[in-house]
């Protein structure tokens, strides 16, 4: 009589991080039809929501025991919809669509690498070979990049209220359309190649910090959430922005070396005799 209770306990915990992903694939939905509606501070928040939902089904699964492959198939999938497609739709509708054929094939690039940096992962998590940095820009951090810099050009809109010199220059700037437009342009596709570069970025597990004090790092933690609370967008676009920019940063001082990618593209007999040997 305990055995089917079991099982019905084993379903229900192999649901419950599917369920999670699930919104993170209806915060992606939800941004596309806020971005079609031209409501793009909701289209943009959306977006940083799926990526929350991202970030807790993968915890709970390892929480619960509850991986799957299912699970990694079904949230790579939800993650090309609200990473990929409800990003380069914002993009578009936001500015771009103002350059006619460029933006929106500049949207595609965009979406097509976000699908080859999904791919690619997979493919590296599937062989070993996906702990440690990772191999090009996160498409949840591309993503972020993107919403973030939308809610910022929103702000930069609605408010002008600005008291630090150097927020006001930054506001000033983008202010105008037309210098928007122009850094949206440069900013698609350098995100796009980034997410298929063999650049390595850091992953939360290998980021330490040491040789600040305690006390020291509260306050210094104080200040940020001060200034966030200051404004949102623009620290949260800065966050992002500095993370895309730390792996070619690193790179180009020698920090870090491009990592090989030519495991992804073996025949699936040469992987698999790959896993009997191991």
């Amino acid at each position: 009589m305990q055995k089917p209770k079991r099982a019905k306990m084993g379903s229900a915990v192999y649901v419950l991080p599917n369920l999670i992903t699930a919104g993170n694939l209806f915060f992606g939905y939800f941004s596309i039809i806020k971005s079609m509606q031209g409501d793009f501070m909701w289209a943009a928040a959306a977006i940083l929501l799926a990526s929350v939902f991202d970030i807790l089904d993968g915890r709970v699964a390892r929480l619960t025991n509850a991986t799957s492959e299912f699970g990694v198939q079904f949230d790579s999938l939800c993650d090309l919809v609200s990473f990929g497609l409800a990003p380069a739709i914002a993009l578009y509708r936001f500015s771009l669509y103002q350059s006619g054929r460029v933006g929106w094939i500049f949207c595609f690039i965009f979406l097509a690498c976000g699908a080859l940096r999904l791919a690619r992962f997979n493919v590296q998590s599937s062989i070993g070979k996906a702990n440690g940095d990772f191999t090009g820009l996160p498409i949840p951090m591309a993503a972020g990049v993107v919403a973030c810099f939308i809610a910022f050009m929103v702000d930069v809109d609605d408010n002008d209220d600005v008291l630090v010199v150097l927020i006001n220059a930054i506001y000033a700037f983008f202010a105008d359309d037309v210098y928007r437009r122009w850094f949206l342009l440069a900013l698609t596709p350098t995100l796009a190649f980034l997410m298929v570069s063999n650049i390595a970025f850091r992953s939360h597990k290998s980021i330490k910090i040491t040789g600040i004090k305690p006390f020291r790092l509260l306050a210094m933690l104080v200040a940020v959430i001060g200034l966030t609370a200051y404004r949102p967008p623009f620290v949260g676009f800065l966050f992002f922005f500095l993370y895309a920019a730390s792996g070619p940063f690193e790179w180009l001082l020698g920090w870090k070396r491009a990592t090989d990618d030519d495991d992804i593209f073996a025949p699936c007999e040469d992987v698999e005799s790959r896993d009997e040997s191991s």
